[in-house]
């Protein structure tokens, strides 16, 4: 099928609305690797985030139902960013678990190697991306939803603010505080950062 064919996620929803699981399965295809990448940002760790998008998933599923319209990205956005807080709580709950980095084998990646890319550019793109996705987990939760949503996602501050629940003067304020942490924390590792490269979705 060719993308000019490729149904809206508008259509998909009406039809999952009516009972079609097909459809709620296409959504889930088109949006389950940014959902994996939101959640594994917010949480650090490959398992939890696994978890906590297929939670995701299939919350915006019972409840389907009830969206009423808008962007559906933003919709199952919302409802993840709601799952990585419970996944958390579930964690601190038990001690013996700890959130960690995976290494260069265990990445969720989207995209395939560029056969133009050296080992050695490819190691350090690697490592420049693993060490600010560590920085990212420095910060406080309602830090890392803000920067991570707005700085990786793209999203608007009046967005940010429908997801996460927050006025939007509390989320121009998190960012702030957010990126001020990070500068902070890049500016430790000079000879990591120097190209000063962010993370892409």
């Amino acid at each position: 099928m060719t993308e000019a064919l490729e149904p809206k996620d508008e259509h998909l929803v009406s039809l999952s609305k009516d009972g079609n699981l097909n459809a709620f399965n296409r959504l889930v295809e088109r949006h389950q690797a940014a959902v994996y990448n939101l959640c594994f940002r917010l949480i650090g760790d490959r398992g939890a985030a696994e978890d906590a998008t297929q939670e995701a998933f299939l919350s915006a599923f019972k409840a389907i139902s009830r969206f009423d319209g808008g962007s559906f990205r933003s919709w199952i956005f919302r409802i993840a960013v709601n799952e990585t807080k419970d996944e958390l709580r579930r964690r601190s709950r038990r001690p013996a678990d700890s959130l960690s980095l995976p290494g260069p084998e265990g990445e969720f990646e989207l995209d395939l190697p560029d056969p133009a890319e050296s080992q050695d550019a490819r190691a350090e793109r690697l490592a420049v991306v693993s060490g600010l996705e560590a920085a990212l987990l420095e910060l406080p939760l309602d830090q890392r939803e803000a920067v991570v949503l707005s700085d990786v996602h793209g999203y608007h501050y009046e967005e940010i603010a429908r997801m996460t629940g927050a006025n939007v003067g509390t989320v121009k304020s998190r960012i702030h505080r957010g990126r001020e942490r990070l500068r902070a924390l890049i500016s430790k590792q000079p000879e990591l950062f120097g190209r000063g490269e962010r993370l892409n979705d």
